[in-house]
């Protein structure tokens, strides 16, 4: 059987073209050219025929005589899709379609504010633009028109003006076909009464169910408060969102608002009109003031298309690029907010250590200083570069800590890792070019999630499987410890695993286990493991067995940007670019670098650290690292005091910068060109969205290396991709991987718990400083524990659980969930909860005891 479509012949003004079946009449049009006008109408959005502005004559064939005759109305063509014989007229070819666009247009105008010069949609603003085209020259309307209290604050960073909204729902429809979060809606009836009225009657309107703005009589509701700003006429604005029913904490944001989305930020940019805006943003800027730059995001490893908008030299918004084959048109909140991290605390000038005290001095001073140091260490330098380097930087950290120190130390896992998590990306992921794709994705059967929640650790990547899961073409399982809210939303099926277990659970995929159903489910399918799947040891090389046992495909999905560029720049100890190992003759050869390369894997993250503190280590040249994400920050930050030479190349002041002796100032990613390599291994390059004279990490290095009498041969990207162009496809041998079986998981002691936790997409992360309104958005941090676990406690949902190690603890609000007994999860860098800071890594024991009541 064919898989072609089946062909449909169609007619529209007069232009003849064949379409599949099940096209609608208003991508049919787009085919052929021919523009008609929308609101509601998107793409990547159900069709649901609410603007009524596309309305067109269609003619079908009669069925019996074969006689053309056109329907009595107008027709929705974004509705109505394509049949054998159809005849569609357009505005530009009916008079009745003119005439019928032009009194929808006079509708949607009659309460619209005419407020264009102050709103921020203006210029780029679809209703504006179709008012002018299919709009009347002068209104009919002389009565009053319909308004509301505005702007109203429906979380910390969207802002709703009720006043321009026409009611085409795409903000609804995104939250409930994409995101999953149905945070607004469509509320009321009719079109309300006009303010002269005596009895005033709420009109249909989007907004969350909130009483205080509704104006229902609410007994345990909350005044709508001061929200902070005020509308374009000085009228105060109000809260949203903060009287929609009972709430638990774990239902809340930080600002204490019913919590929205992750991707609440898209109905801002699809919103057809200037109803819904950015806090960020408001007053700030005019389409035709700006400067956009296409670009790629650097808050995970989606690799999503991003557009960022610039005034005067600064940032003030970005936008989600259009990119089918990745994100299509969506990112998340973090990829459109979180853009002013890299102004808080910028470090421009180099500094080096005087009488205890960083001052500012030459880049040539400085450069001086740091050969000084490193030729002092005699090759015992450790390198430590940090998951968010572009490609270009990565390698040149890797060539000249290899060619010009002749150090193999070097760890850009500034994270949990293991020897086993080393072996594995060695051997399974470096060099492997592209493998599982988004559109991949799209096509599978069945997706195993191992040690990932795709919804907090990468956005793009949730959306693709809750599409697929809602065609009802794709079933996913996840080994977790409970229930995500994004498991939830992706309709997953729960392979619950308490920490340390999850190596039993993945051997119980397999004929005649417990999940032996799953393990035919998965041939030919998809098995995703996350980077926290290197915390357990044994897990990777059971994942990486089940998949050849089953016969699936394998992919590894980093958090950070730069995680897989670092691994093909060969930025981990004994291996080399694109997967060549390292005590290999030929494979060395093969790069053409210096004999000075080592021939002898160096140390990774936790032998630098340990070399430093009993003094075998002389040097550290440290990236962009936090040391918060250490499972021991506390021992990294003891080395980082104690190195003898340490050198910072940062792009703001950090822990690190306060023992560093010389800081290298270099350039974030809007001030530089570069590729980052996203979870699938597909390149994604960005250009520079910034003017300016800071170095990236590779100008650094270049002129380091001229310091020591060598020549990097990259002082140019030109030069660069000479170099590594050529190199990339390695067919050579390779360092195997070496399998590790798991340990017996240990008895947890009478009154403990297992720690179980990882990061939520917002969290205290440096890379959200400087965005406020983001911050406000976040989820309430809460430790979620079973119902038998907390009443081994004593205590009742809701009041505050402490949880306890010797470095410290962790106090928040208790809220049941469907964790196994003795587990208790809490976010791992969210404000008031720092895990590794204040209680150790995953899978700790931890103490339970009552805290305060929650007021």
């Amino acid at each position: 059987m064919s898989d072609a479509p089946q062909m449909v012949d169609v007619t529209i003004d007069d232009v003849h073209l064949s379409v599949p079946q099940g096209t609608l009449v208003i991508r049919a049009a787009e085919q052929a050219g021919i523009r008609i006008p929308r609101f509601c109408d998107h793409p990547l959005l159900k069709p649901v025929a609410a603007c009524r502005q596309c309305l067109v004559e269609v003619g079908m064939p009669d069925r019996n005589t074969g006689e053309l005759r056109f329907m009595p109305k107008p027709q929705p063509s974004c509705a109505q899709t394509v049949t054998p014989g159809m005849v569609v007229k357009t505005q530009f070819t009916s008079e009745v379609a003119d005439k019928a666009q032009r009194g929808v247009m006079e509708f949607l105008l009659i309460n619209h504010p005419l407020d264009c010069p102050i709103c921020d949609k203006g210029g780029e603003c679809p209703l504006q633009n179709q008012a002018m085209t299919e709009g009347r020259g002068t209104s009919r309307f002389a009565d009053a028109k319909r308004t509301y209290r505005k702007p109203l604050k429906l979380t910390s960073q969207i802002l709703l003006d009720r006043d321009r909204c026409i009611l085409c729902q795409r903000c609804v429809r995104f939250g409930k076909e994409i995101s999953g979060d149905v945070f607004i809606d469509l509320q009321g009836r009719g079109g309300g009464t006009a303010p002269t009225d005596d009895h005033y009657f709420m009109a249909e309107q989007i907004g969350g169910f909130d009483t205080s703005t509704l104006g229902y009589h609410d007994p345990k509701g909350k005044g709508s408060g001061d929200a902070g700003i005020s509308g374009p006429y000085g009228d105060a604005g109000i809260i949203g969102s903060v009287n929609e029913g009972e709430l638990g904490p774990s239902d809340r944001d930080i600002s204490g608002r019913a919590f929205a989305s992750y991707f609440s930020g898209n109905i801002i940019q699809i919103c057809p009109v200037g109803a819904l805006t950015a806090a960020s943003y408001r007053f700030r800027a005019r389409p035709f003031d700006l400067v956009s730059t296409p670009s790629v995001t650097e808050q995970d490893a989606s690799g999503s298309a991003i557009r960022v908008d610039m005034r005067r030299g600064e940032v003030v918004r970005r936008m989600a690029g259009n990119d089918p084959e990745v994100n299509e048109e969506w990112i998340t909140d973090k990829d459109r907010f979180a853009f002013e991290w890299d102004r808080q605390d910028r470090l421009t000038t180099p500094l080096v250590r005087e009488n205890g005290e960083l001052v500012p001095t030459s880049w040539s001073d400085a450069l001086h200083r740091v050969r000084e140091g490193l030729e002092a260490a005699q090759g015992a330098v450790g390198f430590l570069p940090g998951g968010r380097l572009t490609f270009e930087d990565a390698w040149a950290w890797s060539k000249f800590a290899r060619t010009v120190v002749g150090s193999d130390s070097i760890d850009a896992r500034s994270r949990s890792f293991s020897e086993e998590e080393r072996s594995f990306l060695a051997s399974r992921v470096a060099g492997s070019g592209l493998g599982v794709t988004y559109g991949d994705l799209e096509k599978a059967s069945q997706v195993l999630l191992v040690g990932l929640e795709p919804e907090d650790e990468c956005g793009a990547l949730f959306l693709r499987l809750r599409k697929a899961v809602l065609k009802g073409s794709l079933k996913v399982s996840t080994v977790a410890p409970m229930t995500s809210n994004g498991s939830r939303k992706l309709k997953a099926q729960l392979l619950r695993a308490a920490p340390g277990t999850e190596v039993e659970v993945i051997e119980s995929i397999a004929a005649g286990g417990l999940n032996g159903d799953l393990a035919k489910a998965l041939k030919g399918g998809i098995v995703l493991v996350g980077e926290r799947a290197g915390r357990t040891p044994g897990l990777l090389s059971a994942v990486d067995t089940l998949a050849a046992r089953v016969g699936a495909r394998l992919q590894w999905v980093p958090r950070r940007s730069g995680e897989r560029a670092a691994i093909e720049a060969g930025l981990l100890p004994g291996l080399l670019p694109f997967g060549r190992s390292l005590v290999d003759a030929q494979s060395r050869q093969s790069l053409g670098w210096s004999d000075t390369v080592p021939t002898q894997p160096g140390l990774d993250v936790q032998g630098i650290v340990e070399g430093v503190l009993d003094q075998s280590v002389g040097a550290l040249v440290v990236g962009g690292v936090d040391v918060r994400d250490f499972e021991e920050p506390g021992v990294v930050l003891e080395a980082l005091e104690a190195v003898p030479f340490l050198v910072s190349l940062e792009v703001r002041a950090s822990v690190v910068t306060e023992c560093a002796d010389v800081v290298l100032p270099v350039a974030p990613p809007r001030e530089k060109n570069g590729t980052f390599i996203n979870w699938e291994g597909r390149l994604r390059p960005f250009g520079q969205a910034m003017s300016a004279r800071s170095l990236t990490d590779r100008d650094v290095f270049v002129r380091l290396a001229d310091e020591f009498g060598v020549d990097l041969g990259i002082a140019t990207l030109e030069d660069l991709y000479n170099e590594v162009n050529p190199l990339m496809s390695w067919t050579g041998s390779r360092a195997p991987f070496v399998l590790v079986t798991a340990p017996a998981p240990e008895p947890v002691p009478a009154g403990q718990a297992l720690l179980a936790t990882h990061k939520p997409m917002i969290d205290a992360g440096r890379l959200q400083d400087g965005a406020p309104w983001l911050a406000g958005a976040a989820r309430q941090p809460v430790a979620l524990v079973s119902a038998q676990t907390l009443a081994l406690v004593g205590i009742h949902e809701g009041e505050r659980l402490t949880l306890t190690t010797e470095r410290g603890s962790i106090t928040l609000p208790a809220v049941v969930a469907d964790l196994p007994d003795h587990v208790a999860w809490v976010p791992e860098c969210s404000t008031q909860s720092l895990v590794h800071m204040s209680l150790g890594p995953a899978g700790s024991h931890v103490a339970l005891s009552s805290g305060e009541v929650a007021r």
